[in-house]
């Protein structure tokens, strides 16, 4: 089979090797469809995170067909069509026990910590893959991962109908929520740097887009939310744009974070006081795969419109430079195999 290995930094290497072989009765055999390139992927392309051991395989957002089955699998059978949640957890901690398998001590991530999609075939435990809804292509089902990462944060800022948000960036993930969020009745104002990204955004829905290249983006939200923003995410993931977030922030509000930035945040804990703000964390997702398949079978979400570009997997190299050299104008590139 044809596998895609990241071999040093900005090199990927197809290299043919054997198909890999069932060794857990509960496993399963998937040929590989459609992957998405994440943001994630762009960082392990350029050797950006310390995590992550040469050669290889990256992509966590696949779709693709069960090709075989271990004995003791009940849940699929050759020839369905699946994508994958890709957290791996110990299943053991007390954190798992307690049901946050995406903050298990010892949590991992396909295409991260271990071989992920970019590779003709994968072997994945049965429970780490669900039923692709008959009105789907496996190139809108690659972008399954991303949605769930938008239903975990939304169940973790509690939105509901009638919030008032104010989400920064409007990337993959700020455009997932921005769907999300409009899918459980809020009202979103949605920021970026890019006019590119931000019409793809009020084509999604939102009820304000915001260039805050061009204007003062703390003006623009209390023109639009007079006492502040009930719910604030910073969907770019940096400590300067968590900082802004408690300016935004109206009195009672929830604050978002999503991010790995490692520099720390300058935030006195009397503007949290004072407003009684919540700060809430959001990591990967945790068991949504089954309310996204509902969200997917009811056509509630934009896929199409988040799909820039589509490669062949043997011009996977031309795929990652051409994303990065794009990235202004690019929302999610997809590899087909």
């Amino acid at each position: 089979m044809r596998s895609a290995k990241l071999t040093a930094p900005k090199k990927i290497e197809i290299i043919t090797e054997e198909t890999p072989k069932i060794k857990d009765d509960n496993d399963v055999l998937v040929q590989v469809k459609a992957v998405g390139i994440c943001g994630t992927d762009i960082h392990i392309f350029h050797g950006e995170r310390a995590d992550v051991q040469f050669p290889r395989v990256m992509g966590h957002e696949l779709s693709g067909v069960v090709a075989e089955t271990g004995k003791a699998v009940k849940k699929h059978k050759a020839g369905d069509r699946v994508m994958l949640d890709p957290v791996i957890a110990c299943g053991t901690c007390p954190i798992c026990i307690k049901g946050h398998r995406n903050v298990c001590s010892n949590v991992k991530c396909f295409g991260v910590q271990a071989d992920g999609g970019f590779q003709d075939y994968i072997v994945v435990p049965q429970d780490m893959l669900y039923k692709i809804p008959d009105n789907m292509s496996f190139e809108q089902a690659a972008l399954a991962e991303p949605f769930s990462i938008a239903l975990q944060i939304a169940s973790q800022l509690k939105i509901s109908s009638g919030d008032q948000v104010v989400i920064m960036g409007s990337g993959t993930i700020g455009l997932v929520c921005l769907q999300v969020f409009k899918g459980l009745g809020a009202k979103v104002l949605i920021s970026d740097l890019e006019d590119a990204k931000l019409e793809v955004a009020k084509k999604c829905g939102a009820d304000k887009i915001v260039n805050s290249g061009k204007e003062d983006l703390k003006e623009a939200v209390f023109n639009y939310y007079p006492i502040g923003a009930d719910v604030v995410l910073d969907a770019v993931g940096t400590s300067a744009l968590f900082t802004l977030s408690i300016d935004l922030a109206a009195p009672t509000a929830r604050v978002g974070v999503i991010g790995f930035d490692a520099n720390p945040a300058e935030i006195a804990p009397v503007f949290i006081t004072r407003k009684e703000l919540t700060i809430i964390g959001s990591r990967m997702n945790c068991n949504r795969l089954p309310e996204l398949t509902e969200w997917f079978g009811k056509g509630k979400l934009n896929t199409d419109i988040l799909i820039s570009r589509t490669y062949p997997v043997e011009e996977i190299q031309k795929a990652f430079d051409e994303t990065i050299a794009n990235i202004k104008n690019i929302v999610k590139t997809i590899i087909t195999f």
